[in-house]
């Protein structure tokens, strides 16, 4: 009978402890949202095929430290890793701003950026705590025409990493061979086309895509969209400044 007491007991310790810890991993989540990520294209459904459950979770690409690929050996995000898909790639010069959105804020230890294999920039947080979106200047080093970043957001209390990849097309392509074009006269200046700002959004709610310009309301704030995105939960308005802008 003491065996069983015993041993009921520590089973309910080791339960209670797994509830305790388990929640804290699981909420450390985030991604780059612009330029925009495979996974962010996929929330937004700016891609020309089913991008499968990455759609829902873009920010839960998390794997082993180490690896260096874009889907963290996730079987059903394995498409963030085809490169044969028509993936969008954004025109970008020999800086870039790499723009993350974290939906919770896990002490960090580095972030490292990669293409091809070379790592080309990192930045050491020191184990501190992020806010609730974070911003690198990258440069290219002299790289163009078309690349594959792979960003790593390295945890500095667990033994995982966030994994993210972002199509490139450094150096734009097609830009204009004329820097300096000749003006032509016109006798009265042209009429600009009316534009009409996109309708309020309502109260805002998780789950709904929103479009540069949209309002919603929150809090009893109002807030503009300044990042096209699918709304998820955690990021309510006054969390991501990087998405939303009060007016």
């Amino acid at each position: 009978m003491r065996r069983t007491v015993v041993l009921a007991v520590t089973t309910a310790a080791t339960v209670i402890t797994a509830l305790l810890v388990a929640p804290q991993a699981a909420q450390a989540h985030g991604y780059i949202s612009s330029p925009p990520s495979r996974q962010a294209l996929c929330a937004q459904r700016a891609v020309s095929f089913d991008c499968g459950q990455i759609q829902w979770e873009p920010q839960s690409v998390e794997g082993p430290k180490g690896l260096r690929n874009c889907h963290a050996n996730i079987g059903h995000f394995a498409v963030l890793n085809d490169d044969s898909r028509p993936w969008p790639a954004t025109s970008v010069g020999q800086t870039v701003n790499f723009n993350w959105v974290l939906t919770a804020r896990h002490a960090t230890s580095t972030w490292e950026y990669y293409i091809g294999g070379s790592r080309i920039a990192l930045f050491d947080d020191g184990g501190r705590q992020p806010g609730a979106t974070v911003s690198h200047n990258v440069n290219m080093g002299g790289r163009s025409g078309r690349q594959k970043l792979l960003a790593i957001w390295n945890i500095a209390d667990t033994a995982n990493a966030f994994y993210v990849c972002v199509d490139l097309q450094i150096g734009g392509g097609g830009g204009n061979p004329n820097p300096t074009p000749t003006p032509t006269r016109t006798t009265n200046p042209p009429t600009p086309p009316p534009t009409t700002a996109p309708p309020a959004g309502g109260t805002w709610q998780a789950g709904t895509a929103y479009q540069v310009g949209s309002q919603v309301t929150y809090g009893g704030a109002t807030y503009r969209c300044i990042q096209a995105h699918t709304a998820i939960a955690g990021w309510e308005p006054p969390n991501v400044p990087a998405l939303w802008q009060r007016v």
